[in-house]
């Protein structure tokens, strides 16, 4: 059987036309984004294909036609109108040092789009330079600009734990100073626009981007746009016959059985109450490239901010499944100790199982299976304990005495576990 390339890990939507590697067609949507709306913004858990998204918008807003040959978006654009595009990627940096790292970042690539498009730009404050950029590009291409800007809360994430690094003692320390003037920029350069896009894991409302920037469409739960990021079911068997073949010979399972066990461990995601869920992007091709049913996306780590952010928080970790949440967190979100149950959603751990309408109350739960036990595992074995791999010794072994009916031995396990609890 032939094996077809799958994409794990790549983000560059040219490359993966280029060297032929397997796609799943999203830009019927993403030409619907572009000629319907101007401003958006879009919130989405890691690894679920937000930055191909942007690699995805670059290319067709630089009218590279050739790179959709076959794709829907080939069909429904006529005009392929080459614009300037101004990229940032915030994911970058390295921000354990504050200020300075973000500093150098912005003014990295903003004097490399310059220099790409044939743009004098001096070395200065990054909102000033923001500023200056944006209309010199109108001026020398002739259209209008696109801004497309990757994982802005990158730095507020990676900071979120050291209040001098995230606030800032003065005016002009901290993440904020920098951030908030910055994205205001693109309220004041507004006329010189054609496309805006920012996408994130969260939604800080504190910072400008949600307070000034009210020309921004807010696509996190917008039902229109909530498969834009994820395979749909419809999607996987479409797309990825040959892999499914392959896994259920590799599993011995019957075709169907396979399919419902690959939707029991990576399908579930819902970014909409009445949306398709999803299956996790990475985690999919993974299965497909490995053919065991593993953790995949935890694999890649546990984001650094979301434990911290639990350890400072009472929350009760064995209340989150099914728990209830008012609408109006998810439209005013902040990253607060005391209120875990946001970031925890919006970090992909929960995702919508049922919406109240009456009384404007979301249900929350476990999306799947890799997130319900990788959750248990990785997430509260931080939260709770300092020996992550001891934790996991003793839930394999109560496992391994159930299964080989020794009561006994369980009972004497689980008073153990219990007694090594502060």
């Amino acid at each position: 059987m032939a094996t077809r390339k799958l994409p794990i890990g790549i983000q560059d939507f040219i490359g993966i036309r280029q060297d032929e590697y397997l796609y799943v067609d999203k830009t019927d949507l993403i030409h619907k984004m572009v000629s319907q709306g101007r401003s958006y913004f879009l919130s989405r858990p890691r690894r679920f294909g937000k930055s191909l998204l942007l690699s995805t918008l670059g290319a067709y807003l630089e009218g590279r036609r050739e790179l959709f040959a076959g794709l829907a978006l080939e069909r429904l654009e006529t005009e392929w109108t080459v614009y300037p595009v101004l990229r940032l990627d915030f994911n970058a940096g390295i921000y354990d040092e504050g200020k300075p790292a973000l500093v150098k970042v912005l003014q990295d690539q903003l004097l490399y789009c310059a220099k790409k498009y044939g743009v004098e730009l001096e070395t200065e404050n990054p909102a000033s330079m923001f500023w200056k950029l944006v209309p010199a590009l109108h001026e020398r291409i002739g259209h209008r600009v696109c801004v497309l800007i990757d994982e802005y809360d990158k730095p507020l994430l990676a900071t979120l734990g050291n209040s001098t690094l995230y606030e800032g003692q003065t005016l002009h320390a901290g993440m904020k100073s920098i951030l908030k003037p910055f994205f205001g920029v693109l309220k004041s350069v507004d006329a010189h626009l054609k496309f805006a896009m920012l996408t994130g894991v969260t939604k800080f409302s504190q910072v400008s981007v949600f307070s000034d920037l009210n020309q921004l469409i807010d696509l996190t739960l917008h039902p229109d746009y909530a498969t834009l990021c994820g395979i749909t079911e419809e999607e996987l068997q479409r797309n990825f016959k040959t892999e499914l073949t392959a896994l259920a010979e590799a599993q011995k399972l019957t075709p169907e059985a396979c399919l419902e066990k690959t939707r029991f461990w990576y399908n579930g995601y819902r970014f909409e109450e009445n949306s398709k869920s999803v299956y996790n992007p990475f985690s999919t091709l993974n299965l497909f490239e490995r053919k065991k049913f593993e953790s995949f996306w935890f694999a890649t780590g546990t984001p650094t901010f979301l434990v911290e952010l639990l350890k400072k928080s009472d929350y009760d970790l064995r209340d989150i499944d099914m728990v209830q949440l008012p609408a109006e967190d998810f439209a005013n979100y902040r990253a607060e100790a005391d209120r875990p149950i946001p970031v925890i959603y919006q970090s992909g751990y929960l995702t919508i199982k049922d919406y109240d309408p009456e009384l404007r109350i979301y249900t929350l739960g476990y999306p799947n299976a890799e997130v319900k036990y990788g959750f248990l595992h990785f997430i509260s074995a931080d939260y709770l304990y300092d020996n992550r791999n001891e934790t996991g010794l003793h839930i394999a072994r109560f496992s391994q005495e159930i299964r080989a009916g020794d009561p006994e031995a369980f009972l004497n396990r689980l008073k153990v576990f219990f007694a090594g609890i502060p």
